[in-house]
């Protein structure tokens, strides 16, 4: 699994490619921690390139989306493929989340 985070235009862009399953869960919430509180900037989560998301993965995605909402910043999901909305859809996060 590969995370990168930049600052672009005074937002967070994660991008998030391969596999977020449980063995890759601890790194990348090392990754995006900063995320967590997100210092009132929107966040954009790139998920071109996301294969698989694991229960854990979902678990980083809600605590990030908790602490921006907390900071009064927009948490977006980017570019999600049909499978991995379908896990949004089953788990009843599809209506907590803002998608692109």
């Amino acid at each position: 699994m590969k995370v990168n985070l930049k600052e672009i235009d005074g937002k967070y862009v994660a991008t998030l490619e391969g596999e977020m399953d449980t063995a890759a869960a601890v790194e990348v919430e090392k990754v995006l921690e900063p995320l967590y509180t997100s210092d009132g900037k929107d966040v954009v989560i790139d998920c071109t390139c996301l294969e698989y998301i694991a229960s854990s993965g979902l678990r980083i995605l809600i605590s990030i989306l908790k602490g921006a909402k907390s900071a009064g910043s927009r948490v977006v999901l980017r570019n999600v493929n049909d499978d991995i909305k379908s896990v949004f859809r089953l788990t009843g996060f599809i209506n907590i989340f803002e998608f692109e």
